[in-house]
């Protein structure tokens, strides 16, 4: 199990997201679900909980639980879409896009510390490695 390459990038994924997760859990009050989201909308104004979760690969019920806390805490906005109003299309309001500004360069800041152990040929190849099994992933 220990060769296993989902296993490995399953391990890694988590090790990397729970490291991130402990500089803004206690400071920010938000879980990984609901960074995530924050970090979508963050790019990509304008999206319903089901563009989330395909975008993040996140379970439907875990991004649906974000989006609610999210809102709550008035970090997003729900609005009801133009052309079918059973669908929300969300956005970050000022106190979540505040929050984006302040955490994105934590986690690429833990980004960078991560790839430091890596020569720039390295990531490179990592990169376009990371890129073809996302792609061949989807063919699964």
């Amino acid at each position: 199990m220990e060769r296993f390459l989902p296993y490995r990038l399953s391990i890694l994924s988590n090790r990397v997201s729970r490291a991130i997760a402990r500089r803004y859990a206690k400071t920010f009050d938000l879980t990984i679900p609901e960074w995530r989201v924050i970090a979508v909308l963050g790019r990509r104004s304008g999206l319903t909980a089901k563009e989330i979760a395909e975008a993040t690969e996140m379970d439907k019920v875990a991004v649906s639980r974000a989006v609610a806390k999210l809102a709550a805490a008035k970090r997003l906005a729900a609005s009801a879409d133009e052309d079918d109003a059973r669908r929300q299309i969300l956005a970050l309001t000022p106190l979540g896009e505040s929050l984006h500004a302040r955490i994105a360069p934590i986690a690429l800041d833990a980004e960078r510390r991560l790839l430091v152990a890596l020569e720039p040929r390295e990531r490179a190849s990592l990169d376009a490695l990371v890129d073809r099994l996302l792609t061949a992933a989807k063919e699964l």
